[in-house]
């Protein structure tokens, strides 16, 4: 239950703070996002991200491949 809980209570990040958790540029982050390889998800004009579901993207692999 207390996993739960923490997983329900998670921050959304946005683009800058992603951008510096990852230590890429915004302009990296954005590029991602339109091939639609990073989670993230669309509030409004504003791009927000869970950091919980990035890191899993990026260690599952598949974040290898963002770039081609």
């Amino acid at each position: 239950m207390e996993a739960n809980k923490t997983a329900e209570l998670e921050r959304w990040f946005s683009l800058e703070e992603i951008s510096k958790h990852l230590g890429v540029s915004k302009d990296t982050i954005r590029g991602w996002i339109k091939k639609e390889t990073i989670p993230y998800y669309k509030v409004g004009r504003q791009y927000k991200f869970k950091v919980s579901e990035v890191d899993s993207w990026i260690h599952s692999g598949e974040s290898a491949d963002a770039d081609k």
